[in-house]
């Protein structure tokens, strides 16, 4: 996500070493020149008209999708925001602590909440009373980093060297820490496995969710942070070289194409057959899951998290402080054009 200097969201050190730990190695591994963008004309942001815009605060950052709301960070105030996905209305505001600073995820019930400052912690908040219940502290957070709920904890990691927290749910003890590869900041849960990049390197590490054991190690392009499923895949945003890499869930072949997305910041989702990106300058960007290929750029202001529900993409603008529901079927038809 875009971020002025000033901020806590502290980007970490974009190493472009390629750094493969030999865990394992993905039997078949395509690539594709990041620099090589399919042949895509690039269409105004403009012509998505949103179906409502959302001002929540100064900034507008990370978006969670639940099955009754869509939740939004903000900073100018430190909150999250719910908002009906039927009215499209803003109707609950839940001050915090310090700035979410990273990814957002709902499990066990609530919205979990990594906050940066001097306090680091993780906020809980109950998705039934839109109710701030607990705060739970942490050794540290790393922004633009993330946190995801597998089946029986929620998952975050609380430094730069690779220590990723297992968090009791109920408790909000830590009940386990693995150790990463340093520079690993966002993980992710798909079926049985947290998948977390490797913003310092490229590549994703695999770690069984029952017993925190790393299974595997698979190569990306250069600096993935942002990452999403689906499609029996695992997809990664590569902020090195503005590429995307599908990683096979079952065997772990890769491929990866140009996206011409290179940068800070940015997100990814996936959706009825297709990812959805979001980056600076380029606030949406589609790619047909299938084939594995650009199908469209929009280009402009605007952009920076993305979450894709309810019949919408929900895109924020980061500096404007909002969130708007542009919905997913226009979008689709627009890009077959």
């Amino acid at each position: 996500m875009i971020i002025a200097v000033s901020s806590t969201r502290r980007i970490a050190n974009m190493n472009t070493l390629a750094a493969v730990l030999a865990l394992s190695i993905a039997p078949c591994t395509h690539l594709i020149a990041a620099n090589t963008v399919a042949d895509v004309v690039s269409k105004s942001i403009s012509e998505l008209s949103p179906i409502a815009t959302i001002h929540v605060g100064k900034t507008a950052d990370w978006v969670a999708i639940v099955p009754d709301a869509v939740w939004v960070g903000s900073t100018g105030p430190f909150a999250v925001h719910r908002i009906d996905p039927k009215t499209n209305r803003l109707v609950a505001t839940v001050g915090l602590p310090g700035e979410p600073c990273a990814g957002l995820a709902s499990g066990f019930g609530s919205l979990w909440v990594p906050l940066c400052g001097d306090y680091p912690a993780m906020a809980k908040v109950d998705l039934g009373s839109n109710k701030l219940v607990s705060v739970i502290k942490l050794a540290g957070v790393t922004a633009e980093g993330g946190v995801t709920a597998s089946a029986d904890s929620v998952w975050v990691v609380v430094d730069e060297a690779g220590s990723l927290a297992r968090i009791s749910p109920d408790t909000g003890v830590v009940r386990q820490i693995v150790r990463v590869p340093a520079g690993s900041f966002n993980p992710s849960y798909n079926e049985g496995h947290i998948w977390i990049t490797r913003a310092a390197g490229a590549e994703v590490t695999v770690i069984d969710a029952f017993d925190g054991k790393l299974l595997a190690t698979v190569p990306t392009g250069p600096n993935p942070r942002f990452l999403t499923a689906g499609g029996e895949a695992v997809w990664t945003l590569n902020q090195g070289d503005g590429s995307l890499t599908r990683i096979d869930a079952r065997n772990h072949s890769t491929k990866t194409i140009g996206l011409g997305t290179p940068g800070h910041g940015g997100d990814i989702s996936f959706s009825g057959g297709m990812i959805w990106t979001t980056m600076a300058k380029v606030p949406l960007s589609a790619i047909d899951a299938s084939a594995v290929s650009l199908r469209c750029h929009w280009t402009g202001p605007g952009g920076d998290s993305l979450g894709v529900g309810h019949g919408a993409i929900w895109l924020t603008d980061y500096h404007a402080g909002t969130i708007s529901r542009i919905g997913l079927e226009d979008a689709l038809a627009r890009c077959q054009k």
